[in-house]
């Protein structure tokens, strides 16, 4: 029996479990992939307080063997779903099954790929899912972004700001978008709009140099230093649906209370709905958390 199991070992998982450990809370983490989640995946950190510059999978490997000091305890496997018994849970995972006090939940979500061959090699060589992030890496160079919703539009317009040349790829024949984020990238000159088009492939060997594209008029290449994939997010939590409630995206429908419709089940980082989702906030989240499933637990006693 566990103090507390968290399931996801991301920003938000990890920083639970060092705010659990610190309140001396056994702690068992369960992570299906990869320990430190999507930040893995970004080359360069350098919007996280206090550190000018790391790699993602730098701080990843930080957080990690801060919470191995500490004592957690770490599974590598899937998780498929959580009974609630009251006093305590069962997490099902592979084929085991593991108890705990309380448990939090914290799978992120993935972005939704291309799916184009090598498009996972040249992650963190040329293809990005977060201009926020990677943006200025790419300053006075020339860059795409995939997709026409909110998100690739905001994304197309911080990066018009610090870009030479942006272009805009979108599969539809108009943008799904707000009017005004529209308006604001017509009236950039460096800004080229690009409808009815879809990814076909990547090129470039070390880094990406090129991405292909389907057009009405057959296949095309444009040369770019990087691409910006904003096709949207994709939640991961139906497994958990009958432990808390999910918004109509899929999205765990809590708020920073990051409690849910379970006694003694709380959520944190990417996987509940919010406005932002960067690594500050997942921490924020995990600290949050971690403190409520504390305080539960007290309260248990």
């Amino acid at each position: 029996m566990y103090d507390i199991i968290i399931v996801g070992a991301g920003p938000a998982g990890l920083t639970a479990a060092l705010y659990a450990l610190r309140a001396s809370k056994s702690v068992l983490v369960i992570e299906k992939s990869t320990f430190g989640g999507q930040v893995t995946f970004s080359p360069k950190i350098e919007n996280y307080p206090g550190f000018a510059e790391m790699s993602g999978n730098e701080f990843a490997d930080k957080l990690l063997d801060q919470v191995l000091t500490m004592g957690a305890e770490v599974e590598m496997e899937a998780v498929t779903g959580i009974s609630d018994f009251g006093t305590h849970k069962t997490v099902f995972a592979g084929n085991k099954a593991y108890e705990a006090k309380a448990v939090i939940i914290a799978v992120g979500v993935r972005h939704r790929q291309l799916g184009v061959e090598r498009e996972n090699e040249l992650v963190g060589k040329g293809v990005s899912y977060c201009a926020v992030c990677d943006g200025a890496f790419f300053k006075g160079q020339t860059v795409g972004v995939v997709g026409g919703g909110n998100s690739a539009l905001q994304e197309a317009v911080l990066l018009s700001d610090i870009c030479e040349k942006v272009y805009l790829f979108q599969n539809l024949p108009f943008f799904t978008g707000e009017k005004k984020l529209i308006d604001i990238l017509e009236n950039k000159p460096n800004v080229e709009f690009m409808t009815e088009v879809t990814v076909a492939g990547l090129r470039g060997e070390d880094e990406l140099e090129a991405v292909v594209l389907n057009t009405r008029d057959g296949e095309k290449t444009v040369e770019v230093d990087g691409v910006f994939v904003a096709i949207g997010l994709e939640p991961k939590n139906s497994a958990f649906s009958e432990n808390a409630t999910l918004d109509e995206y899929g999205y765990f429908d809590a708020d920073e209370s990051c409690v849910t419709k379970t006694n003694g089940v709380f959520v944190a980082g990417d996987c509940r709905k919010k406005t932002v989702r960067q690594i500050t906030t997942a921490t924020a989240d995990g600290a949050t958390a971690a403190l409520a499933a504390c305080k539960y637990i007290d309260n248990l006693n």
